[in-house]
């Protein structure tokens, strides 16, 4: 073995011993959380006092998860999923609004702290490297400027290409485990969510370059596009839908404009299946999300297309996509990246997707003005194709009382008269 690496071996207890009061753990997204150091974190949790654990998308609900003891260990959360979202609700997790491509420049600026890297990780390889291909998002960013890194090294952690490689010269500590990779499954789609997905499907053409958020509705638009060709990937995050794309023939990268033959993503999120796609794979390069978002290098692809949900739309356009008024649901994420980015794009098109109801049909997801509290997510002068079962409202460069007309005619019929006079009211129409 490897003496260096030897001298660093530790368990997770030893190794949450090297926390501080007051740090900043920085977790990679989703299945990049090392279960591990974060079991460890909880166990010892009131042996800490003002420790954080920042990160998006929580995959497990850790025993830190606790109201009582977060004045020792305190989740913040970059974006709420399901695992933290009760927490965020209760007001005793905190949250950090951003785009996420700007979170390793904000880490990197000391804007958020980086106190500490808690991050899983493929084996070491005869060169001392390590790959971070579950997430290379912002913890590339925090690597560079933690004390303390530590890896939780897992044989079940694909290697992948790109910028998500760590030396060992920069870790601290090295974890050892071999449980199985965490596994998420494709979504469930009903006969809304086909729909949807039919009506973006149609506008999509051959050679085009896709971004495809997580959910039902993207989900049902990347299952009617198997007989497209020659698409291309530059995504956040890269899921079983993708993987299904590439085995059916419609993805080749053959035509991308930007990075023609490579798949781009910032984080894996699916099957054990997926894993072992990526393993090694010249097709894929996992890459940090300061790259992969940015919206100058993604909108250098040609025909690129966004596809991102949305929670509730008003007659301007504006996007409330992560919050239910003042409760917090999730999180900006990508999406106003992937918007801006299709915008750009030489023709790119940037889909916001939502069924036009909610609580079985008992509320309208178009809504005259955004319900009081609600966080906007894509701002009015960004959203281009807005999709509801009921049809497609294309925006840019609509006048207000267009706007309103066009999301009126793709509103649920129960619901379309009570928009047309408050439309009336607010004079949009």
């Amino acid at each position: 073995m490897h003496v260096e690496y030897a001298s660093k071996r530790c368990s997770p207890d030893q190794a949450v011993e090297l926390l501080r009061n007051g740090d900043t753990i920085i977790v990679p997204t989703g299945a990049g959380e090392p279960p591990s150091l974060l079991h460890a974190l909880s166990a010892r949790r009131t042996s800490y006092q003002d420790v954080r654990v920042a990160q998006i998308l929580a995959m497990r609900k850790y025993a830190y998860f606790d109201c009582d003891t977060v004045n020792h260990v305190r989740h913040v959360a970059l974006f709420f999923g399901g695992a933290s979202r009760s927490a965020g609700q209760a007001g005793w997790a905190d949250f950090i609004p951003a785009y996420f491509s700007e979170l390793p420049g904000l880490i990197l600026r000391d804007l958020i702290p980086a106190d500490v890297v808690f991050s899983m990780a493929s084996p070491m390889d005869e060169h001392g490297n390590f790959a971070l291909s579950l997430a290379a998002d912002y913890t590339m960013a925090a690597i560079r400027k933690a004390r303390v890194v530590v890896l939780e090294v897992n044989p079940n952690v694909p290697v992948a290409h790109g910028d998500c490689i760590v030396h060992l010269s920069q870790v601290t500590a090295i974890v050892e485990s071999d449980e199985p990779v965490i596994e998420v499954g494709l979504p469930a789609i009903g006969a809304v969510q086909e729909a949807i997905g039919r009506q973006v499907a149609a506008m999509i053409e051959d050679g085009s370059t896709l971004q495809i958020g997580y959910g039902g509705i993207p989900d049902a638009v990347v299952q009617q596009l198997t007989s497209k060709r020659d698409l291309g990937v530059h995504t956040e995050m890269i899921g079983d839908g993708i993987l299904k794309l590439v085995e059916s023939g419609a993805v080749n990268n053959s035509r991308k404009t930007f990075m023609p033959g490579k798949m781009v993503a910032t984080f894996a999120l699916g099957s054990r299946k997926l894993y072992d796609f990526m393993h090694q794979n010249p097709m894929l390069e996992m890459h940090p999300v300061s790259f992969t978002n940015d919206p100058y290098l993604a909108g250098q692809n040609d025909k690129l297309v966004a596809i991102n949900a949305s929670l509730q739309v008003d007659l301007l356009g504006q996007c409330g996509s992560e919050s239910l008024a003042h409760l917090p649901y999730s999180g900006t994420g990508g999406q106003v990246d992937f918007v801006r980015a299709a915008n750009r794009s030489n023709g790119g098109k940037a889909f916001i997707v939502l069924p036009s109801t909610a609580k079985e049909g008992a509320i309208s997801r178009i809504v005259p003005t955004l319900t009081p509290g609600t966080h906007v997510t894509t701002g009015k002068n960004d959203v281009n194709y807005v999709v509801t079962e009921y049809g497609v409202a294309q925006l840019r460069g609509k006048s207000a009382r267009q706007r309103a007309e066009a999301l009126i005619g793709i509103a649920h019929p129960d619901f379309r008269a009570e928009l047309r006079e408050a439309a009336k009211r607010i004079l949009l129409c």
